[in-house]
């Protein structure tokens, strides 16, 4: 702020300056309202190029460049063309229009255009390859840490501007929970960031004609040919329709959950009942819920059931078993028979 407001007050007193050596006192007050209004230009273009990633800004800048030199050779073969040669001011009123058209066209598409080029390691054919992005489910729920800590996951992270906002959001909430859930994802945040091998890169690219923060992410992850990293089911689903790639921390989760197989053998504490008459239920170390029939009067004991089945669903696995004691009798009653 302090740096901006020394910008605008020495470019109106160079304004004042200028027009006043020129054109006297009274007229060098438009000087200062016009040097003023230049700072006030600068300042716009400045916050403009902080929103921008290097590879836009460098894209900008060699558009701009391409587009000048252009627009040079237009304007040197101007002077021989006809009646213009000789109308020395039309030529270089038509020279400052090309500069102004092909600097502007050079600035636009250098700048959009610059990641479908690999300059100097610049395109994004190798980046967008590897762009994963996190959404605010998949920092808050703070598996992913733990995945950077063993390792198995390297690089670069991206997390746009409008994630970090959200979660300032939720950490500032009147909900205690919700509070607590926001403070959780900023701490997994600052962790991540501590993790050799991993680089939290923060995106202040946004897209205001999007509603929400799902189809923010989505719209980033077209625009980047990205990955999302996330655990929201809805958001796996819209963004599988548009062809988005997802990283679902679920489905890693579930993909890594110990094999059981009917016939095997565990040992179990029935922690509450069924959904029918005399069920218990029992959960393995990683949250997977089992089902053991006839169970119920075991509620709080520890058991031996063997697996009858295993149902896979899009919450996780559901093993089905049935008392050791229970089995061992089905089997001895089948063999007498």
């Amino acid at each position: 702020m302090i740096t901006r407001s020394i910008l605008a007050l020495a470019c109106s007193i160079s304004g004042f300056f200028i027009v006043y050596y020129y054109r006297g006192f009274p007229i060098s007050l438009l000087g200062l309202l016009l040097g003023f209004v230049i700072a006030l230009f600068v300042i716009k273009i400045e916050q403009a190029i902080r929103k921008a990633s290097l590879r836009v800004i460098i894209g900008g800048v060699i558009g701009i460049i391409v587009g000048l030199i252009i627009s040079f050779f237009l304007g040197y073969g101007l002077r021989y063309v006809g009646d213009i040669v000789e109308r020395q001011q039309a030529v270089l009123w038509i020279y400052f229009l090309l500069i102004i058209i092909m600097g502007y066209l050079g600035l636009v598409i250098g700048s959009k255009k610059i990641e479908e080029f690999n300059i100097f390691g610049l395109g994004s054919n190798k980046e967008q390859s590897d762009y994963r992005i996190l959404d605010t489910s998949v920092i808050i729920d703070g598996r992913i840490a733990d995945i950077c800590d063993t390792g198995f996951l390297e690089g670069s992270l991206i997390v746009p501007r409008f994630v970090l906002d959200e979660l300032q959001y939720i950490a500032d909430s009147s909900d205690s929970m919700k509070r607590s859930r926001g403070r959780r994802g900023l701490d997994i945040l600052n962790r991540m960031q501590g993790i050799q091998g991993i680089e939290i890169e923060i995106v202040e690219q946004d897209f205001p004609k999007s509603k929400g923060v799902d189809a923010k992410l989505v719209a980033l992850a077209k625009k980047t040919n990205g990955k999302i990293m996330t655990n929201d089911f809805n958001l796996n689903k819209v963004a599988e329709l548009q062809g988005i790639k997802i990283l679902n921390v679920n489905e890693l989760a579930n993909a890594l959950k110990p094999v059981v197989l009917p016939g095997e053998l565990m040992n179990v504490k029935i922690t509450k009942e069924g959904k029918e008459p005399g069920q218990g239920v029992a959960y393995l170390d990683d949250g997977t819920m089992i089902i053991v029939d006839n169970a119920q009067k075991h509620l709080g004991a520890t058991v031996d059931v063997l697996v009858t089945s295993v149902l896979q669903t899009a919450a996780g696995r559901m093993i089905f078993s049935e008392l050791k004691t229970a089995a061992v009798e089905k089997k001895t009653s089948n063999s007498k028979q």
